[in-house]
């Protein structure tokens, strides 16, 4: 299914946008849409709105979820709608890959609303909650599900979620593109979303879900050791010299340029060298094993600040 992932800060319409989205898919063109709501999650797993926002393990857990029950439903024909704040790139990221490998389309709606007016609102759902502390014991488990999108936001986690965490999505970046941002007030092109989801072909798969040729023992054996060797020249570079640029003394000419090793830790170059490691064995197996160092170099210098 094609995915629409919804993004944007604490009251600013995406559940509205989600289920306007819906309607226009179902009612219009005949599609079944899923919608995966990061409310529902909090609920579902136990939790409670304001707390797993302060709780990093929680929060990881919820994001985790919502991506497994992506996955699950993504597919060719009809519609996922996913329901959240996707405040972080990374995880948008994460999900575009996923869209990826399924060869499904995708695009991003980001809602957004001035802070004064989001605040306004949110104490309004304050009142409203204060009002019906009497008949929300009287609900059942689905209807209480149904309203945990209504749940007030804290002071603390709305101005976190604001103004603190969000990592704000830009056309330019390929995960989030297209981009569709609305305001409150503004007609989202209905139309238009349709065009990028079903009228335009889905980008590439990743190199990472394709199958791989065969490719030597010995190859591999010296892929792992040269990038791992690279690697390690730039974290004791790091260690010995700070932001300057690095220089290999197996590799003439080739250097990491200085300011990036700023961005320089062993999780990020373990990640960076994996994606590397499925790249190089898929394009480069009949290469020289020095050349493969070359470009391993390149990669990181390409890479690093993204």
């Amino acid at each position: 299914m094609p995915l629409i992932i919804i993004c944007g800060t604490p009251v600013s319409g995406k559940t509205s946008r989600a289920i306007e989205l819906k309607d226009f898919f179902v009612n219009k063109h005949g599609k079944k849409v899923e919608i995966v709501s990061e409310d529902e999650a909090i609920v579902k797993l136990g939790y409670e709105k304001n707390s797993t926002y302060l709780d990093s393990q929680k929060e990881k857990r919820v994001r985790g979820y919502l991506k497994s029950e992506v996955l699950k439903l993504i597919g060719k024909d009809n519609v996922v709608i996913l329901d959240g704040s996707n405040y972080i790139k990374g995880y948008r990221y994460e999900l575009y890959c996923a869209s990826k490998a399924s060869k499904s389309t995708q695009c991003t709606v980001y809602t957004i609303r001035s802070h004064d007016e989001a605040w306004e609102d949110n104490l309004k759902r304050q009142s409203q909650t204060d009002g019906s502390t009497e008949r929300k014991s009287e609900t059942d488990s689905s209807s209480t599900e149904a309203q945990s999108g209504s749940v007030p936001y804290t002071e603390e986690v709305f101005n976190a979620l604001t103004r603190l965490r969000f990592e704000e999505p830009n056309s330019n970046n390929r995960w989030d593109s297209p981009l569709f941002t609305v305001q409150p007030t503004d007609e989202l092109n209905l139309d238009d979303v349709y065009r990028v989801l079903f009228e335009k072909k889905p980008p590439p798969p990743n190199m990472s879900t394709q199958n791989a040729p065969l490719t030597s023992t010995n190859f591999l054996y010296e892929l792992d050791k040269v990038t791992q060797s690279i690697s390690k020249q730039i974290l004791d570079a790091k260690q010995l010299s700070g932001d300057g640029e690095v220089r290999f003394p197996d590799y003439p000419g080739c250097i990491l340029e200085a300011g990036y090793t700023q961005f320089v830790n062993p999780q990020k170059l373990l990640k960076l060298r994996r994606q590397f490691l499925t790249y190089a064995k898929m394009n480069h197996s009949n290469e020289d094993i020095n050349k493969i160092g070359r470009y391993f170099i390149q990669y990181l210098n390409k890479t690093l600040t993204e």
